[in-house]
């Protein structure tokens, strides 16, 4: 069980793929607001327990692969993360993006997040078919 996280009560693999886009999908994230936005979500996911596997994206949106405990609520998790890091981004670069945002924005309000995992569902699918089986 190497590969599981775990703490007072469970093993946990939870992984994610988070895609958070820009508002009205302005192409204006830079190399240097990327760099800023990798700072502050190493940041913010080590406060909340959870672990950046991979970040990376275009001028007009982020993708972030991240594990996280049970216990978070991942909406709120979600929109909290895009509340700091937008109010981070617009204070430290707002030169840069006044021409593309005349009100307080830089998200837009959707995103998606799917899970990730090392099986399909097929195979979880045929694993818990195949449970108790051997038994007979």
């Amino acid at each position: 069980m190497t590969d599981f996280n775990k703490n007072r009560h469970a093993y946990f693999k939870l992984t994610y793929h988070l895609v958070v886009v820009t508002k009205y999908r302005h192409k204006c994230i830079t190399n240097e607001i990327m760099d800023r936005l990798r700072e502050i979500t190493d940041s913010l996911f080590e406060k909340w327990n959870c672990k950046v596997i991979e970040m990376n994206g275009e001028e007009d949106h982020i993708h972030i692969l991240f594990d996280a405990p049970p216990q978070i609520n991942l909406s709120n998790t979600i929109n909290s993360y895009k509340t700091v890091t937008s109010r981070y981004i617009r204070k430290e670069f707002a030169d840069e993006l006044k021409k593309y945002y005349w009100k307080p924005y830089f998200w837009s309000r959707s995103y998606m997040v799917l899970t990730a995992g090392g099986a399909t569902i097929e195979m979880i699918k045929r694993y818990i078919e195949n449970q108790g089986k051997g038994k007979e």
